[in-house]
């Protein structure tokens, strides 16, 4: 017992380290104790399993949890804890688990992951937005209803559900991969809830998933020359035309790339004397402020976004996708500049904001003028006070001035 503690004992590494010494035979003990009845073990064929051991009506008991690691240490806590409560609550645990599979088994037959993910987005659609609704379930319905939707949801094996992550993470789109698999993940918990599975095999897949570098600064170009020569390539670059317009808007406007690609025309007024782009705040990063974004516009951004809208009918969504869905991916965006523009290690998408944010405040622009151009203000009084005054011309300056250095004109 480490430190006087009676539970939590145990850690993974040591669980492992167990498993290594008794393949070898030199594992001083058959059983390692994390308190509260908790134990691991292994089965006489050298499985790993994980047991609690109780008494009920002055018997001894062993219920057996599951297998490691597709039970993790963690998730073996929370069986013991809830075996403790059912005892408390006068309920034999393995009475309550028969019963649950019984359960299982009726559900199993007749409830496939199609269905429960159906109920799981119809529960969420409420608190999303529909754009982010609309994006979960086309995500969900490509990546995972043509290998997972038609089985039995109590028959679905970690196994089963690798296939598919690891087919989305093998084309590039790791971010996808992970959403998928939290969606995955998700509907089996909903499925747990519900009495039609007895366990939660999305949960051991993230394991499949190649570890993330950690984010440093992302590449950005601070050089005007560099920032025009990179605009001028990407114009005669092979992208299509909506990815085209789409990285323009993000350099004019130095906005997040999920905010373009999801922009809709309904939020545009390039034909007023003070062009702007004004996104609602759900839309946004941070949710937290009682003011939508406006972002003002220079005149030749705002003349081409007056001929894009003459070519694309100026309806719904600026970019749809020429896939079926309502808009491209930021994915799309951001490949166009790290594969076929070759600036992976020089300049991103999210480097306007940096590129912007530096070169504005080297020309003398205000702090506040341009935190508030890029959302970075507290919703305080003050900067809610200079969004409508005193700011906003200067910010009018400011978009005018960022034009002219993307473009080359004389301001």
């Amino acid at each position: 017992m480490a430190g006087g503690r009676t539970t939590n004992r145990l850690t993974d590494r040591g669980v492992r380290a167990f498993i290594t010494a008794a393949a070898k035979k030199e594992a001083a003990t058959s059983k390692l104790f994390d308190g509260g009845g908790l134990y691991f073990t292994l089965t006489p064929r050298g499985t790993p399993v994980w047991r609690v051991k109780y008494r009920l009506n002055g018997k001894e008991r062993v219920f057996a949890v599951g297998t490691y690691p597709a039970v993790t240490l963690e998730q073996a806590r929370q069986q013991r804890e809830l075996i403790h409560a059912q005892l408390r609550a006068g309920e034999d645990p393995m009475r309550a688990r028969r019963s649950r599979r019984a359960a299982a088994a009726d559900g199993a037959g007749t409830q496939t992951f199609r269905d429960v993910s159906e109920q799981w987005l119809a529960l969420r659609q409420k608190d999303w937005s529909g754009v982010h609704y609309s994006t979960s379930r086309r995500a969900i319905e490509r990546d995972l209803w043509p290998t997972l939707g038609n089985r039995a949801i109590g028959e679905i094996t970690s196994a089963m559900i690798a296939l598919p992550i690891e087919a989305i993470a093998a084309r590039g789109a790791l971010d996808t991969a992970s959403k998928v698999l939290w969606h995955c993940i998700c509907v089996f918990r909903l499925a747990q809830a519900r009495g039609y599975c007895d366990g939660n095999p999305a949960e051991p897949v993230r394991e499949v998933l190649p570890r993330r570098r950690a984010m440093g600064r992302r590449a950005a170009l601070l050089d005007v020359d560099a920032l025009r020569d990179l605009l001028r390539r990407a114009d005669v670059a092979p992208i299509s035309p909506s990815v085209r317009m789409a990285q323009r808007l993000c350099a004019f406007t130095a906005s997040r790339v999920g905010t373009i690609v999801e922009a809709e025309w309904s939020e545009f007024d390039v034909d007023a004397q003070l062009p702007s782009w004004t996104i609602p705040r759900r839309k946004l990063k941070v949710k937290d402020r009682h003011f939508d974004l406006r972002i003002l516009l220079g005149p030749s951004i705002t003349a081409e976004l007056r001929s894009w809208r003459d070519a694309t009918e100026g309806k719904g969504y600026l970019f749809p996708s020429p896939t079926g869905a309502p808009f491209i991916t930021g994915e799309a965006v951001e490949k166009a500049y790290r594969v076929t523009l070759g600036m992976a290690k020089t300049h991103s998408l999210h480097g306007w904001r940096a590129s912007f944010s530096t070169l504005a405040r080297d020309a003398g622009f205000s702090k506040e003028a341009v935190d508030l151009a890029l959302d970075h203000v507290h919703a305080s009084d003050v900067a809610r006070a200079y969004d409508r005054g005193e700011r906003l011309q200067e910010r009018q300056r400011l978009a005018q001035w960022w034009d002219a250095q993307l473009t080359g004109r004389e301001l």
